[in-house]
């Protein structure tokens, strides 16, 4: 007999019979779906299966967690708040800065005393300016945003732990 590289070889003896799809289905309860996800972690990162509970009579209703959507929309809107107010801070003064730069050059080169002009007391303005933007996202921060967090993160541990108790 001749080998032929393209014909698939004759089935060995002691072969197991080939693989249907369907003959899964064919085992019984609680065969394994080719298909379905396996019933172990398929990487080895991944933290462990939770243990399945057997299927009860009646269906449960998971309470509802602590945390609400409206908080974390507060939370939100509070951190943008304080991205705004320090960031418009800070352009807003050197978009002024810039304004005047351009448009008003007599303005700038005036001198406020003997050979001090006020462009240049004003690009100095920028670093007290900036020193203002930092104060005030950190004002911000301390007053509305860190009690929020802080309010979300307990209510996030609460639900954790009563997750767990179950």
């Amino acid at each position: 007999m001749t080998y032929d590289p393209y014909q698939p070889p004759p089935p060995r003896p002691d072969a197991p019979p080939p693989y249907r799809p369907d003959a899964a289905f064919r085992h019984g309860p609680g065969a394994h779906h080719p298909d379905a996800s396996p019933p172990y972690a398929a990487y080895p990162w991944q933290p462990p299966l939770p243990p399945q509970a057997p299927p009860s009579g009646r269906a449960t209703v998971p309470p509802a967690p602590l945390g609400h959507h409206s908080d974390l929309r507060i939370l939100r809107s509070a951190y943008r708040w304080q991205r705004r107010v320090a960031t418009l801070t800070a352009l807003g003064y050197f978009t002024l800065f810039l304004i005047l730069s351009a448009y008003a050059p007599s303005f700038m080169t005036g001198t406020v005393t003997d050979g001090l002009p006020r462009g240049l007391l004003l690009a100095l303005g920028q670093v007290p300016v900036t020193w203002l933007a930092i104060a005030l996202y950190e004002g911000t921060a301390r007053r509305r945003v860190d009690p929020l967090a802080a309010l979300i993160r307990k209510q996030a541990e609460l639900d954790a732990k009563r997750g767990a108790a179950r």
